[in-house]
């Protein structure tokens, strides 16, 4: 059974791991609606979506579920995303009301759990984003908000005028995928490693409690393709695969525990359509590597310490 964390020191109680629904449109009426009941059985309760999944369809699938199943509603959390427009990013207070409106209308439901601003707009202006989060939350259409892919001081910016708390940013991490925490170890140095990209976000996630939600936890590069199963990481897969059957689950369990593993309280988004995969990976709650343990695998994915 997947645990459960908390989010900003109680404001929100979530699943451990959460769903990522961008490719639930792909599912017939009937695979999604097993695929989220069983979701629901095994603990995740929280499910990630954004205006332009599948063009808005992933949410209306979703939609489709939540018409079948009376009631499912409010034993789950809905998370959605704005932000991204063809060719161009935009936060402005129009847009982000109108996405919402839009978000809501396909999933026919009255309010989001949560609402992200998706990829970072450096064209935005900080009380448009504010006054639009102060619409949505007076509306009851939004119930609480976070950001995808920034930084801190872009984060610092829109808490200038934005007054509600940014409890989640998104961001993509995994095994193959270190970069804010490669640079916390290789401090006052000149190898590539010690390059902070980010300016410090893991570290910032920290000190404000804002929870990290991990998207392609197992992609390696920028959507180059999976780490896991393939012959371009053999090491890697030899300790990951050995940790497996050492512990009874699937290696996807440890890719996510992996990342379960660090401090932060991280909340893992799961993109998998494949139902007995869900379940798998939902094993991850259920084992606790050790510190040695995840230093072998952060060092099997090529990585060297200091």
């Amino acid at each position: 059974m997947v645990k459960r964390i908390s989010v900003a020191s109680g404001i929100l109680d979530v699943s451990q791991i959460s769903l990522g629904c961008m490719r639930i449109a792909e599912l017939s009426a009937q695979e999604a609606d097993l695929h989220i009941n069983k979701a629901l059985e095994a603990g995740i309760d929280f499910f990630d979506h954004a205006d332009i999944y599948a063009d808005g369809r992933a949410e209306e699938v979703f939609a489709e579920v939540l018409n079948q199943n009376p009631g499912m509603r409010s034993k789950l959390m809905i998370q959605s995303k704005c932000g991204i427009r063809q060719g161009y990013f935009d936060f402005s207070k129009e847009h982000i009301l109108q996405s919402v409106e839009g978000s809501l209308k396909r999933l026919k439901t009255d309010y989001l759990d949560v609402l992200l601003l998706h990829r970072p707009d450096t064209l935005f202006e900080p009380e448009e984003v504010a006054e639009a989060f102060d619409i949505l939350e007076q509306k009851g259409m939004v119930k609480h908000f976070g950001v995808s892919n920034q930084n801190p001081l872009q984060i610092e910016l829109l808490k200038k005028k934005v007054q509600q708390p940014l409890l989640f940013n998104q961001l993509q991490l995994s095994i193959m995928v270190t970069g804010m925490i490669d640079a916390g170890f290789n401090v006052n140095m000149t190898n590539p490693a010690s390059v902070v990209h980010d300016n410090g976000i893991l570290e910032y996630s920290r000190l404000h409690d804002m929870t990290i939600q991990p998207w392609s936890p197992f992609q390696y590069g920028f959507f180059e393709g999976v780490f896991l199963d393939n012959d371009k990481f053999p090491e890697l897969n030899r300790v990951i695969d050995r940790l497996a059957e050492e512990k009874g689950v699937a290696n996807t369990a440890i890719a996510i525990a992996w990342i379960l593993r660090h401090p932060a309280t991280m909340q893992p988004i799961v993109g998998t359509t494949n139902t007995q995969r869900l379940l798998d990976m939902a094993k991850a709650s259920e084992i606790t590597l050790t510190r040695q343990e995840w230093y072998e695998i952060y060092r099997a994915a090529g990585n060297k310490l200091p």
